[in-house]
């Protein structure tokens, strides 16, 4: 599965309807608040709005697009959570810009792409986190590089099958 180079004139950009940009964030920020009450690992391991974050960059890729939905997601999970306000608004701010700017530039429709793009941002995303919540909100936070590819290679994986689903709902401009 390589990872092919693209021209600008070669590269798709998709767009959504106005119920799917509104209604696949809200539903995967209701999913990821209530799942955790009966299965307390799915927070642990699975973050369901990086992965619709990096879903509608890689798709839509405009970084303007993909920084402006990444920042609204990542202010909406703060909401519900609770953690101090921003701290995944920016995470998932620069997870949002990063993957619509390396969709401009990778065939990022296929599996293996889109499995190692997956993993790729998680990372940077947990790292972007660990940085604000210890540098700027004083928070006290372990990391652990075990974990932290476990729970990438779980949402690599789930991203992936989840991807092709939200493909269905591509429309092209």
């Amino acid at each position: 599965m390589p990872i092919t180079y693209t021209s600008g004139e070669q590269v798709e950009v998709y767009r959504f309807s106005l119920p799917v940009t509104i209604g696949v964030p809200f539903l995967a920020l209701f999913l990821q608040a209530f799942i955790p009450i009966r299965f307390p690992r799915f927070a642990v391991y699975v973050d369901l709005p990086l992965l619709v974050t990096i879903f509608f960059g890689m798709a839509r890729r405009n970084p303007i697009a993909g920084l402006v939905t990444g920042a609204f997601i990542g202010l909406a999970q703060d909401m519900t959570g609770h953690n101090p306000i921003g701290i995944y608004g920016i995470a998932k701010t620069i997870v949002g810009y990063g993957a619509s700017s390396l969709g401009v530039k990778l065939d990022v429709e296929n599996a293996g792409a889109r499995f190692l793009v997956t993993l790729g941002f998680y990372l940077v995303h947990s790292a972007a986190y660990f940085m604000v919540a210890r540098g700027l909100v004083n928070m006290t936070l372990n990391w652990s590089w075990v974990h932290g590819m476990l729970a990438g290679l779980t949402n690599a994986m789930l991203g992936t099958f989840l991807y092709f689903v939200l493909d269905r709902f591509k429309q092209r401009t």
